[in-house]
């Protein structure tokens, strides 16, 4: 088993960006221009690398390789974007990977890429590129090419070398334990569970109990062989199982107007583990969104895209609307989920705005975008 931490670091000091690697900063897939250039890299990744894995780590100084963390991005779904964006598609994960000295939530992102051994090219128009464009990597940057370029394997054993220096050993798992529950989580309740003697899997939240059903809030969840976030919310609530051969999650969310707020079950993750040293993500959304009144609805988009505008003026708000503000990343979330697409914008719209006015705004408005983005994806 591969340690992501360590394939991580591993990337980092082998020398700079080439034809199998590439970092960011950052990456935007919410916004066109964003999903453009994430889409050109891994299409240029692919074909570069035939035969063997690309990476992209995120999260990363350009400059000098300083480790500064992106937020927990759970979007299991990017597979679809790929799908849906390119031809002869790679396969595609995104994992989160924690380091000690980042502030709670914040991980490393690393992109695996694995092409399907054809030419990958762009399926449709997206922002600049046009659809049937052909990417490729020459050095540090992605060039389009001509479409009947012959892929060839130059890196397979660079990588396998830069793989192979991440394997795993009991040392850094049984640290990983250690540190998961006694110092990452030491005011939270943790618990840990072996699977098929040889993966961990760490949990940690804020335990609650409503009848017979234990519930965890500001939960963290972590395969600790391979040092990935598995899970990550300060704010959602959800339900633990496990038996000899899984484990299993399902999320819910809080939704609803005023204070009228219901739970929602969300997504279902299952991890199964096999006797040969594999294991398996699946992941299944199970949401069926509250429906409201239109007319409703339009008095509630129209009053928060009215506090936005006052947030921008920079003009002092009412107590009446500074108890709504509280409530406006749900109330968008909602009024997307019953057809206002031009809510989505707005939520974008009100990042910066929220980032500088309120901290706890700012983070609910995060948590809403994320489920914004897994049922979009879906």
């Amino acid at each position: 088993m591969i340690n992501k931490r360590l394939l991580v670091k591993n990337l980092l000091a082998h020398n700079d960006e080439n034809s199998f690697y590439d970092k960011k900063r950052f990456i935007a897939i919410g916004q066109k221009e964003g999903k453009a250039k994430f889409l050109k890299h891994v299409c240029a990744l692919a074909n570069s690398n035939p035969r063997n894995n690309s990476y992209i780590v995120i999260g990363v100084e350009d400059e000098d390789n300083k480790i500064v963390g992106v937020d927990f991005f759970d979007d299991s779904k990017i597979q679809n974007l790929v799908n849906a964006y390119l031809d002869n598609p790679p396969l595609i994960s995104y994992e989160n990977i924690p380091f000690p000295d980042l502030p709670e939530g914040k991980v490393v992102g690393l992109v695996t890429i694995k092409s399907n051994g054809k030419v990958c090219a762009l399926r449709k128009n997206i922002w600049k590129y046009y659809g049937g464009m052909v990417f490729f990597r020459e050095g540090s940057i992605s060039l389009p090419k001509a479409f009947d370029i012959e892929l060839k394997d130059i890196n397979s054993e660079k990588v396998a070398t830069v793989e192979h220096h991440a394997r795993n050993n009991i040392e850094l798992t049984l640290d990983g334990v250690i540190d998961f529950l006694n110092f990452q989580h030491k005011d939270l309740d943790s618990d840990y569970k072996v699977f098929k003697e040889q993966f961990v899997v760490c949990w940690a939240g804020h335990l609650k109990k409503v009848k017979d059903q234990n519930y965890y809030s500001r939960v963290d969840i972590e395969l600790i062989n391979e040092q990935v976030k598995l899970f990550y919310s300060a704010l959602d609530e959800i339900t633990i199982a496990y038996d000899e051969n899984s484990f299993t999650t399902v999320e819910y969310v809080q939704l609803g107007l005023g204070s009228k707020q219901s739970y929602y079950p969300l997504e279902k993750m299952v991890i199964t583990f096999y006797d040969n040293g594999k294991y398996q993500i699946t992941s299944d959304l199970i949401f069926d969104p509250p429906q409201y009144d239109k007319k409703n609805l339009y008095h509630i988009y129209n009053a928060n895209n009215a506090l936005l505008k006052k947030l921008e003026s920079q003009m002092a708000l009412s107590g009446p609307e500074r108890d709504d503000l509280k409530h406006l990343p749900a109330t968008y979330l909602i009024c997307y989920l019953n057809g206002f697409e031009d809510a989505r914008e707005q939520m974008e719209r009100a990042r910066t705005l929220l980032k500088k006015y309120d901290q706890a705004i700012y983070l609910s408005l995060k948590e809403s975008l994320r489920i914004l983005r897994k049922v979009k994806y879906s």
